[in-house]
């Protein structure tokens, strides 16, 4: 679709003042971090612990749609997201007991209700972002998608006992991120994401995720990293890290199509595809349907200065299907 087409959907020369007034409120402009390819040699890396990674970002400004009264439009399926509304019965995510044993069973109910043909759901890991100074988990502002197709797979190797993972790989299967704001709506760093129906296969680049190294077996690598920020005198080095994971950076393009969910509640959660494997162009691929979803936080210059920190909580799910 043109630029010009994609702009006749929002404002026509026929408009009345009070309609182009309200498409202009459904609009806002922000800069958004895309990875610089020229920026690094060999395969680029990052670090799931903090900042640290090989490679530089650029900044882009661009234009963001709020797809809030328009959500029926967006679909995992079509566009690689799709917002609904979804009251959690847990309201403040402090107890990790309470997330693990009450939370995780209202997502996977949720997606079993929302996703036709879903049956079965493996939750493998949650994070919760506050944005308070001291918190070592904060609002990713990198345009990337969480996981490759080789890493989805390695997912379901790693979270399955080897005999039904091998059997449900060979269906349908996909990776989706629940997110879901805490306490207050997301004003504050909302999440943006690109409809996957604007991308090119070359838009994304994969990269290494670095995890540390821990000599306490006991916590998983999913929680690795999480407990404190790094030393920043050691964010260019990957002493001491191991490969064990790949994801997505994402290089800019001036056809992508940026949205939001303007003041999004805690009363509502997105869904975010990472993979699916029956996305258009995998092996498995149907025409037309999403692969992945790119994503990243941003600033909206249009939030109030009083608005409260963001808080957020994001469940990643192995999603199988009949």
């Amino acid at each position: 679709m043109s630029s010009a087409a994609r702009s006749s959907r929002y404002i026509t020369h026929s408009a009345s003042p009070l309609k182009h007034f309200q498409q202009k409120a459904a609009m806002t402009t922000a800069t958004f971090k895309h990875i610089d390819t020229s920026s690094y040699s060999g395969k680029p890396w990052t670090k799931v612990d903090g900042p640290g990674s090989s490679f530089k970002m650029n900044d882009y400004d661009r234009t963001l749609h709020n797809i809030r009264g328009r959500e029926k439009e967006f679909t995992t399926d079509n566009s690689g997201f799709a917002v609904y509304n979804s009251p959690a019965k847990e309201k403040t995510f402090t107890e990790d007991t309470a997330v693990r044993e009450g939370y995780y069973q209202e997502v996977e109910n949720m997606l079993k209700q929302k996703l036709p043909g879903v049956k079965k759901v493996v939750i493998f890991d949650h994070t919760i972002r506050r944005r308070t100074k001291d918190s070592p988990r904060q609002p990713v502002q990198q345009v990337h998608v969480d996981q490759t197709p080789n890493a989805a797979a390695e997912r379901v190797k790693r979270h399955l006992p080897a005999d039904e993972a091998k059997e449900l790989l060979q269906g349908r299967y996909q990776i989706i991120n629940v997110w879901r704001p805490i306490e207050n709506p997301a004003s504050d760093f909302p999440l943006a994401v690109i409809d996957w129906r604007s991308t090119k296969p070359s838009d994304f680049i994969p990269v290494d995720l670095m995890y540390p190294n821990r000599a306490d077996s006991v916590i998983d690598d999913d929680d690795r990293g999480k407990e404190k920020c790094p030393d920043s005198s050691t964010l260019d080095s990957t002493e001491g890290y191991k490969v064990k994971g790949e994801t997505f950076g994402v290089r800019a393009n001036e056809g992508h199509q940026f949205y939001y969910m303007k003041d999004m509640s805690p009363e509502e959660v997105m869904l975010l595809k990472c993979y699916d494997s029956w996305g258009d162009g995998e092996p498995m691929g149907k025409r037309g349907l999403a692969v992945r979803t790119p994503h990243t936080a941003f600033i909206d210059e249009n939030t109030p200065k009083d608005a409260p920190g963001r808080q957020s909580i994001e469940l990643r799910c192995l999603v199988f299907y009949d």
